[in-house]
């Protein structure tokens, strides 16, 4: 081996031994800091049967580290932080709001949403009513999050674990009593999912603002009331779900079934007997369905509304009903009319789908005391959840179940006759509108040439119907039958493809701060907790429209903001006026509703200056309700 050979191999070794002795702490050279850590805290150290307490994950974040909050506000580019919790079998968990996010440097040089310092993500936990005294449990969080640094940034999966005994009583923590406030442990006064309140733990001298702590923040949006007696969310919900026979989009779905109930007028009750129960039959297993897919995942009433390529499928079914109703085709035995053919024979598979089409057409409306009936199911066990959807389902079915139930009233109506089938196509019109409301919807949640292509693709769907109704035929020969419908299917399945929206085609929702059309309108601006937190504590009136575009109870609201006299109030008072717009799905925005008792929209609330809690409005507002909302600010 010669000397310079020699020479780069002692200087690799030397290299390779420098690196090695600092990767782990050996000669002098101090262990690399993490990025981030996570801890599993709680307010007790013991915990007692049945009593709810405060846990949360503890994040304690490096020198100009971060990560990110539970949904990613627009804009920011980063991966959202997500907890999975695994308990002993009958612990129960239930989600508090997270502390806001603040701006933090992000590794581009520009200003990202985030968190920083040391942080608590709270829940809060409940034991089984039988946990065994003396007994332990471990509770475990998995912790998926994305740390950066100025330079870059990596993922950070964790899992990290709390044992806990059971005792009589809660024992509280003293060490976490600081981070949780005073009283955190038993949660004895009510039974809202308490706050924890900003906390002097971890605390910092003023100057350290990168290391800051956020302690699990107070709520911005109140926690909701002492939930009423059960038996009167039952009536709530048996009420609601029967002023949802009368609202728009639920209407045209019972000016179909009217034609059939005519129709049987003078089969025997047995028969009729049979329609109207499967009708109900039909409802049920719908709200059953909703029930439950919302118990399990969570989610809000109508949040399937929140997905374009619903609404636009929504939109291309009631058209070919429409037209179908109109007189342009009869349905025959062809796959694409099965479920329209279903409809219109007025079979027991027709009252049965009948029932699961009204169910689909009434999530967009939230009739009055429906909103507060839903609301009460977030406190409530899944088989009292159950039960409440079962109540709506029976209020939404009850007019025709009526019928079927009392034939004297069905022969009551006219006789069928040839004044039907205008009937039938004057009902088309309903529909029709039904298809433009659906329009609405879809150009409030996609933007540029994507809603032009859903236009268009109506069009296509429209002439395959064409196509089936000119030519496929009974008298036509059978050649001409097939070729009509596979142009049928062809036409169809291409609008339906053609005009799809997909995620890319998501407008932004931020508000205008000037209506040009309208200088007198009310400024809306875009609600956040954050902004909600600042104007509160600037003791200025906050009023927030909880609102989505497939609402239409939302947009029959709309109207009293162009009453003058309700203008000059809100100017009077100097109210903020924030809109929530739960059009496409937000995670926080669900979260603000859960808070305020709610599940869905329309919600409008009023945060009075020294009032701890929003006044919370009627679901359908009028320009007197809205008034004596805001006299209250004179008081």
């Amino acid at each position: 081996m010669n000397r310079s050979c020699f020479l780069s191999l002692a200087v690799l070794l030397l290299a390779a031994t420098v690196a090695h002795a600092q990767t782990f702490g050996l000669g002098g050279a101090a262990p690399k800091q993490e990025r981030v850590t996570a801890e599993l805290v709680a307010a007790v150290s013991a915990a007692a049967p049945g009593q709810p307490f405060q846990a949360a994950v503890k994040l304690v974040h490096a020198k100009d580290c971060h990560t990110y909050g539970k949904v990613l506000p627009p804009g920011v580019i980063g991966k959202p932080t997500k907890l999975t919790w695994t308990l002993p079998e009958g612990w129960q968990i239930e989600e508090l709001p997270w502390p806001a996010t603040h701006q933090v440097p992000s590794t581009d040089g520009a200003i990202s949403e985030g968190y920083d310092g040391t942080v608590y993500l709270p829940v809060k936990i409940t034991p089984p009513a039988n946990a065994a005294v003396g007994s332990s449990a471990e509770l475990k969080v998995k912790v998926n999050a994305l740390v950066c640094d100025p330079k870059s940034c990596l993922p950070f999966p964790k899992e990290v674990a709390l044992t806990l005994s059971v005792a009589a009583a809660p024992v509280p923590n003293a060490a976490n009593a600081a981070a949780f406030g005073s009283t955190p442990a038993a949660e004895k006064k009510s039974p809202e999912p308490a706050t924890i309140t900003p906390a002097a733990a971890e605390a910092k001298p003023a100057a350290t603002s990168a290391a800051a702590t956020t302690a699990p923040a107070a709520n911005p949006v109140a926690a909701p009331k002492s939930p009423l007696p059960f038996g009167q969310l039952l009536l709530y919900a048996f009420v609601g779900g029967l002023i949802l026979n009368i609202m728009p989009c639920v209407f045209p779905v019972l000016g179909i079934k009217v034609t059939s109930v005519v129709q049987q007028a003078g089969e025997d009750r047995r028969k009729v007997v049979l329609h109207g129960l499967m009708y109900t039959v039909g409802v049920l297993l719908s709200f059953w369905v909703l029930g439950g897919v919302a118990i399990a995942l969570n989610k809000g009433w109508g949040s399937q509304l929140q997905s374009p390529a619903f609404n636009f499928f929504l939109a291309a079914f009631f058209l070919i009903f429409a037209l179908n109703m109109a007189g342009l085709f009869e349905i025959g035995t062809s796959a694409i009319g099965v479920g329209s053919g279903l409809q219109s024979k007025g079979g027991l598979g027709g009252s049965f789908f009948s029932g699961l089409l009204a169910t689909v057409v009434a999530t967009p409306c939230s009739a009055p005391f429906l909103g507060t009936a839903l609301g009460a199911t977030l406190a409530l066990p899944a088989s009292q959840s159950m039960l409440i959807f079962t109540l709506i389902g029976l209020g939404l079915a009850s007019p025709f179940l009526l019928l079927s139930l009392f034939p004297g009233l069905i022969s009551a109506l006219p006789r069928p006759g040839a004044w039907m089938e205008s009937f039938k196509q004057g009902m088309s019109f309903l529909l029709f509108g039904t298809v433009g409301f659906m329009l609405y919807v879809l150009t409030n949640q996609i933007e540029g040439l994507p809603v032009l292509f859903a236009i268009l693709s109506l069009v296509l769907i429209a002439l395959g119907c064409w196509i089936y109704g000119r030519w496929a035929l009974p008298h036509k020969p059978a050649r001409t039958q097939n070729i009509a419908r596979l142009l049928t299917l062809l036409a169809i399945a291409g609008g339906l493809w053609f005009g799809l929206p997909n995620a890319s085609a998501k407008r932004s929702h931020a508000e205008e701060s000037v209506n040009l059309k309208d200088p007198d309108a009310l400024h809306w601006e875009t609600w956040s907790p954050e902004k909600v937190a600042a104007l509160r504590a600037a003791k200025q009136p906050v009023y927030i429209d909880f609102t989505a575009s497939w609402c239409w109870t939302c947009q029959v609201n709309k109207r009293v903001y162009t009453d003058t006299g309700l203008r000059a109030l809100f100017k009077q008072h100097h109210v903020a006026t924030l809109k929530a717009d739960w059009s496409d799905e937000n995670e926080t925005i669900r979260l603000a509703l859960e808070a305020l008792g709610k599940r869905a929209v329309p919600v409008n609330v009023l945060y009075i200056p020294g009032a701890e809690e929003p006044f919370i409005l009627d679901e359908l507002l009028t320009v007197g309700n809205v008034t004596a909302a805001l006299k209250k600010l004179e008081k």
